[in-house]
């Protein structure tokens, strides 16, 4: 198992006002959902910054997410270690495979690996 990046989520309403300040220290929007948007570094793209109003398929906000190359093996070696799971397994809709799991310090962890797009996407062709 390898990690690709571990981001800071931080809960906040005040996304814009995060996206001037931030952007202040040299950081681009790279992702926004509405109710979460992530900020990075153009020189370095894994150092990033996630803020959210709350988590829009998941009853708590994490506190950090970890992305892995393989999260159905963490998910595996997780459970069978006893971790407390608080968001099962799922596919979401904007591409990415995740759950969450708490921490020895209570805290929440999100834990996602991206997926890759359907092969019909990969594979199609404009016939137009």
């Amino acid at each position: 198992m390898s990690v690709r990046r571990v981001v800071p989520d931080i809960q906040s309403d005040a996304l814009e006002e995060n996206r001037t300040f931030y952007g202040l220290l040299g950081f681009e929007e790279v992702m926004n959902l509405g109710w979460v948007m992530t900020l990075a570094s153009p020189a370095n793209p894994t150092a990033q910054l996630t803020f959210m109003t709350h988590d829009e398929t998941a009853p708590v906000t994490p506190d950090m997410s970890i992305e892995v190359d393989d999260v159905d093996a963490v998910h595996a070696a997780l459970l069978a270690a006893g971790a407390e799971i608080v968001r099962p397994l799922r596919d979401e809709e904007w591409g990415v495979r995740r759950f969450f799991v708490k921490d020895p310090n209570d805290r929440v962890v999100n834990v996602l690996s991206h997926r890759a797009p359907p092969r019909e996407a990969v594979n199609e062709v404009d016939e137009s």
